[in-house]
């Protein structure tokens, strides 16, 4: 019987891709101007319409996915006798894939004849994205559910995750910096670049001065650490910014091709922690 790969909304993917391919999803809460949204890839809550929203002071919360749903649906395909690959988001930035965890338990105590992996991607966005795409690609290929599981395994600390932001204002309104370090930054035009450790934490990597020079603050990252980019689907994600992010693939197409380059949103739940105006970008590298 054919695998089945089921994720969550915070991989980032365009809504094209997850649709063209029927890929089953579950999705984060994002509580909204007194509105609790299960996050659709943008079909309920528009993304310009959130940013909109986060800029003109809306703090938005999120909530994980809930240890019913995951039963619910991992059951759904058991029933069906379908393999079952299920790729999260970081644990380390959510309880959701804890939740899978203890969904999987339930249901290999129930029905231990299930056939049912659950993966932390340890990674965010478009990141955990880049992994819902290699799985995928190889089912299309015809791999078994054991050779996506093992590529995938040995992918995930080769993802690079890099992520600037424009303005500080939605950190300090976080409070995940004081609002003197906002000040200070902002007076002196100071852009921190983030990224994502081996523990799919998100913590700081240095720090530059204006936007263009932390738009290629990133390229350059990947100048220094990717491998084989001709061989290569990287992406970016943003925050409501699409002209940087533009301005970012036009500075790496100059010097690199690649196989293909994935632009999308930041999703509503990552993007209501990063806010407006965040640019990140995924690709792989002999490590993170």
């Amino acid at each position: 019987m054919k695998p089945v790969i089921i994720t969550d909304t915070c991989t980032d993917l365009p809504r094209e891709y997850i649709d063209r391919n029927a890929i089953p999803y579950l999705g984060l809460t994002v509580h909204f101007q007194g509105q609790e949204i299960e996050e659709d890839f943008g079909k309920t809550l528009k993304y310009q319409d959130f940013y909109q929203a986060v800029r003109d002071g809306e703090m938005p919360t999120t909530s994980q996915i809930n240890v019913t749903t995951y039963y619910n649906l991992f059951k759904e395909y058991i029933l069906q006798g379908r393999p079952i690959i299920y790729i999260g988001f970081s644990s380390a930035l959510s309880g959701s894939v804890g939740s899978a965890f203890v969904a999987k338990k339930m249901l290999n105590d129930e029905m231990p004849d299930g056939d049912l992996t659950v993966i932390d991607s340890k990674s965010a966005s478009l990141g955990q994205g880049l992994l819902v795409h290699l799985a995928y690609e190889m089912l299309k290929d015809g791999k078994s559910k054991e050779e996506i599981v093992t590529r995938v395994n040995e992918t995930i600390l080769r993802i690079n995750h890099f992520f600037t932001v424009d303005s500080l204002d939605h950190l300090k309104r976080g409070g995940r910096i004081s609002s003197t370090a906002a000040m200070v930054g902002s007076i002196l035009n100071i852009k921190p670049i983030l990224y994502v450790n081996d523990e799919g934490r998100l913590v700081p990597h240095s720090k530059v001065q204006g936007r263009k020079k932390s738009l290629r603050a990133l390229a350059d990252l990947l100048e220094e650490r990717i491998e084989n980019p001709e061989n290569q689907v990287i992406a970016i994600s943003h925050g409501d910014c699409l002209e940087d992010a533009l301005y970012l693939k036009d500075i790496l197409c100059k010097k690199f091709t690649f196989k293909d380059i994935i632009i999308n949103y930041v999703g509503h739940v990552i993007g209501a922690h990063s806010g407006p105006g965040t640019v990140a970008l995924f690709f792989m590298g002999k490590s993170r």
